[in-house]
């Protein structure tokens, strides 16, 4: 099957009212912008939105959420057909994902002083980092974490308020945005590596197999082609990477 070839059932689960209604996180600055007159969204993740939905011959309406975790729980409402969201074994209990189309990777910000001079030295008693809830790194760090302790703030903006305010020993985040914020801390530094990289897919709700499938084949063309290549570069979305 070619991409302009749309099985009929894939097309009923992914536009069942007529409409391509897609989850997009406002909180994902990389890959969506809301511009501040007319609240246009602009970026790598409305241009794919607009792409597929041009493929299945459907008006595109975007769904904005706050962050990941209302993307998330819009699953269970019913709030969109189709969202793009960093893939978590969490959230894939109501979420059918595609395979990734990029990745963030994410890292640690320690405050000038720090003893903690690499990642491994993080999960340790005594370690507080702060972290935006409910992200796809917060969901990974909740699983592999044994000894440091997590506090959530509501955004990433927050999160770094967090961190400064409990004068907290880590930040969390992603690697893009903590090259911004190490810039405001003198002295303060980025460690080393990255402890994951966000698998940023396509998802509709768990029941939609036919949808999934066509999304899959979807992630698979827009990557082989340069598509996704092409957005990360015409939207400056430095530090993002197309998924292998």
């Amino acid at each position: 099957m070619t991409m302009n070839q749309i099985p009929s059932a894939a097309r009923a689960e992914l536009v069942p009212s007529g409409k391509l209604r897609v989850g997009v996180n406002l909180g994902n600055f990389l890959l969506v912008n809301q511009t501040p007159v007319s609240s246009e969204l602009r970026g790598v993740v409305p241009d794919l939105a607009h792409e597929l939905g041009r493929r299945l011959a459907a008006p595109v309406v975007l769904i904005p959420c706050s962050g990941a975790g209302e993307v998330a729980d819009g699953a269970k409402t019913g709030a969109w057909d189709v969202a793009f969201i960093g893939a978590e074994p969490q959230r894939a209990q109501e979420i059918a994902f595609t395979p990734a189309y990029l990745e963030i990777p994410a890292s640690y910000l320690v405050p000038a002083g720090s003893p903690i001079r690499t990642l491994d030295q993080v999960d340790r008693p005594g370690v507080r980092i702060a972290v935006s809830a409910r992200s796809a790194y917060d969901l990974y760090l909740s699983r592999h974490l044994k000894h440091a302790q997590l506090l959530r703030a509501e955004g990433i903006p927050a999160s770094y308020d967090l961190f400064i305010a409990e004068q907290l020993e880590v930040l969390a985040g992603l690697l893009p945005r903590l090259v911004s914020e190490v810039l405001r801390l003198p002295g303060a530094r980025i460690l080393e590596g990255r402890f994951t990289a966000i698998q940023q897919a396509i998802g509709t709700p768990k029941a939609r197999a036919a949808g999934a499938e066509y999304l899959c084949q979807f992630v698979a063309d827009i990557k082989s082609s340069g598509l996704v290549a092409q957005l990360i570069e015409r939207h400056g979305a430095k530090g993002v990477m197309v998924a292998q």
